[in-house]
């Protein structure tokens, strides 16, 4: 069992021709139901943000419109996956066995990224290159 998670959320999109990322939080998770807890939690923040609810707070009239329905959802599917029971099981148990997760998300301009991973993995994954390198 793994004990320790790293946790990272980033916003990709393209400027001036290039891929730029931009890291909206890193956590290191002393448990697994941790860094599950905190996944989910940074999906519904940017869920919000992209989909506040117009009850939620005073919006100036025309600030909240409707997107094209040919525009992918983000929000509703990073809360879908939020709700989904099988696929939060499904996350636990391959950062369990110390693979790697990445839950991302796409609209026509930027892409969500949730990622996390072993520490335990990561630390083995240093040390087999260096374990495995011939001598001379």
């Amino acid at each position: 069992m793994h004990d320790e998670f790293l946790c990272h959320v980033t916003a990709y999109g393209v400027c001036e021709g290039r891929r730029i990322g931009v890291p909206l939080g890193t956590y290191r998770a002393p448990t697994l139901a941790l860094a599950l807890w905190w996944l989910r939690d940074r999906a519904s923040w940017i869920a919000e943000r992209l989909d506040p609810s117009p009850e939620a707070a005073s919006f100036p009239a025309g600030a909240l419109v409707p997107v094209a329905e040919t525009v992918a959802d983000v929000p509703a599917l990073l809360r879908a996956w939020c709700a989904d029971d099988a696929r939060q099981e499904r996350v636990a148990d391959e950062l369990a066995q110390g693979r790697l997760v990445r839950i991302a998300a796409s609209d026509d301009t930027t892409e969500y990224e949730l990622l996390a991973e072993s520490v335990d993995a990561l630390r083995m994954q240093r040390t087999i290159p260096a374990l495995v390198m011939p001598i001379g």
